[in-house]
């Protein structure tokens, strides 16, 4: 619980550091991420569970990365993350879960997940800000990638790489699980130099 607690002190801070940056009221920000005012104000405050959704759509608004809003202060040059240290995101109604495992520094971040897919499990996912470009690497099993309506099979051993402002869904598919990294490069936010 005590984890729980100072991860949602931390993501408050770094909501509010990041609004504050980009010059955003707490409308503003609610307007443009279509989140109400009462969150916001709740998620500033370290109180409420926000989901994964929100938090996709409040870092798209600010410009930056869901873990950029997650994570505390760097903790050194090399930074090793174990899978079982970070908890899930998402999980889907079969046992599908995603990572969120790291997020790169500089001026146009990467952030790198973990998924792993059942069958029959499927996460949508709203379109991003213009210039984010997914990759998907299938590393077990396979899955559709559906890419503004266009259904595409990745199987195990394929990458599968799509610009990210459009509406797309990864569904698991075959018979067994599907383990995969997805990386999501998201473009220069305002200010940033190169």
């Amino acid at each position: 619980m005590a984890e729980t607690e100072a991860a949602l002190r931390t993501l408050a801070h770094n909501v509010r550091a990041a609004r504050t940056r980009a010059g955003l009221s707490l409308d503003e920000l609610g307007r443009r991420a279509k989140v109400s005012k009462g969150a916001l104000v709740g998620l500033e405050k370290a109180q409420g569970n926000p989901n994964f959704a929100t938090l996709v759509r409040l870092a798209d608004t600010l410009g930056i990365s869901v873990s950029a809003l997650m994570e505390g202060p760097a903790e050194g040059r090399v930074r090793v993350v174990s899978a079982d240290a970070v908890m899930p995101l998402w999980a889907g109604e079969k046992g599908s879960e995603a990572r969120l495992m790291l997020t790169t520094t500089g001026a146009a971040p990467v952030e790198v997940w973990r998924w792993k897919l059942e069958p029959g499990d499927e996460y949508p996912s709203h379109p991003h800000q213009a210039g984010v470009v997914e990759t998907v690497s299938v590393t077990a099993g396979q899955m559709v990638l559906v890419v503004d309506g266009t259904e595409h099979t990745v199987e195990a051993g394929q990458t599968a790489t799509f610009g990210g402002d459009t509406p797309h869904t990864y569904r698991g598919s075959g018979t067994r699980t599907c383990h995969l990294i997805i990386t999501v490069h998201i473009p220069p936010g305002p200010g940033s130099a190169g």
